[in-house]
């Protein structure tokens, strides 16, 4: 049938009298105008159902796709640098048995006192106490505290302190306390001062 004949078939069609139960009935434009209708209905249907779904999908692997890559490519440098990792690794452990060596065992805090003592006379003071505290226990390492208290000039006592923190162990100063020495005056001055130094607690490790 030419064109203008659909036309004219079209035109002649009334839709109202159209019976739906019947399809087989309809005119032959008709049915083609209808099955192409359907035909397009249920292409939109499938790509909304199935075609888009897809993509989503798609978009998804796309997106985990450059994650693996930035992964891939973050293990592939430190692959690379393993050697240098392993040598630091071997440095770090170098350097922390320097630092366990330097806290003192339970037989070397006497020759810790001594050392203190003895830069404390150096720097020209007076000791009035030198006292061990009970020890307090850390996962690591154990405190022990010592109470310093000395009387001197001002710079005597800045000589002390900056002795103590150079000693050879490892030890830190706490709370502070300066005062005069001479309630009635004088270029003395009383300081008093928690010293706490350190020693390995083994058995905190192996916990």
């Amino acid at each position: 049938m030419k064109p203008n004949g659909w036309l004219e078939s079209l035109r002649s069609v009334d839709f109202n009298d159209l019976d739906t139960s019947n399809i087989g009935s309809w005119p032959p434009a008709v049915k083609v105008i209808a099955a192409g209708l359907l035909m397009v209905l249920v292409l939109g249907l499938g790509y909304h159902f199935f075609i888009s779904d897809m993509e989503n999908q798609l978009d998804l692997k796309r997106e985990e796709e450059i994650t693996l890559k930035e992964q891939f490519a973050s293990k592939a440098r430190l692959s690379a640098n393993l050697e240098l990792y392993t040598q630091q690794m071997k440095e770090m452990e170098n350097t922390f048995g320097v630092l366990l060596r330097q806290l003192p065992s339970d037989t070397e805090v006497p020759g810790l006192l001594e050392d203190i003592t003895r830069t404390g006379l150096g720097s020209g003071l007076e000791f009035e106490e030198i006292k061990l505290l009970p020890e307090v226990t850390q996962p690591f390492y154990i405190e022990l505290p010592i109470r310093i208290t000395v009387t001197g000039a001002y710079h005597d006592l800045a000589t002390f302190v900056s002795g103590v923190a150079g000693l050879p162990r490892i030890v830190t100063l706490h709370d502070f306390e300066l005062a005069p020495a001479n309630p009635e005056g004088g270029p003395k001055l009383r300081m008093s001062i928690l010293a706490k130094t350190y020693r390995y607690n083994d058995k905190g490790l192996q916990k």
